[in-house]
């Protein structure tokens, strides 16, 4: 930058000014004599924070049957595709929705065991592990109990041979 160059920057105000840009403020009111068209609202700069997360949409029994029963229906062009558009849904979800209503059909009309129903496998097997370790646990139970009376054995035929010489 030359000598010039500087002095006509301090010559046209530069210090009143705050530095070599200057730009409107953003608070003031456009002016009311420009032309209304010329007019620009300035945006607010606040960031506004999106909400923590968006809901997954869940769609009741009733509601899935009265979609399905209505793309049935549909017969001319397009309409299946309105309906799509109007409930806010995709192809694949028709899809899911038409194999859960043919699994529910024949789930609803296939034979069901009468009576009660048994335990679960893994219910049997949980038991059966239980049982095992409380069965350990009692045969080392019962090897102490046996060691103590072997004991008690012995401590009470010691002290009758010690009380027969003592009264002898």
């Amino acid at each position: 930058m030359s000598l010039s160059s500087v002095s006509s920057v301090v010559e046209s105000g530069w210090r009143e000014r705050g530095g070599e840009r200057s730009e409107p403020e953003r608070d003031r009111q456009p002016d009311s004599t420009a032309p209304t068209e010329a007019r620009v609202a300035i945006p607010d700069p606040q960031v506004v924070p999106k909400a923590a997360k968006a809901k997954r949409r869940r769609f009741r029994a009733s509601d899935k049957q009265r979609i399905l029963e209505a793309v049935d229906q549909a017969t001319e062009p397009g309409a299946m595709g309105r309906i799509l558009r109007r409930e806010g849904l995709y192809h694949s979800q028709l899809s899911k929705w038409r194999q859960q209503r043919a699994e529910g059909i024949s789930a609803g009309l296939a034979d069901k065991a009468r009576g009660a129903k048994g335990p679960s496998p893994k219910s049997l097997q949980q038991e059966n592990h239980k049982l095992q370790r409380e069965c350990v646990r009692l045969r080392k139970q019962l090897s102490r109990a046996e060691i103590i009376i072997e004991f008690q054995k012995k401590a009470a035929a010691l002290f009758e041979t010690t009380k027969e010489t003592e009264e002898s």
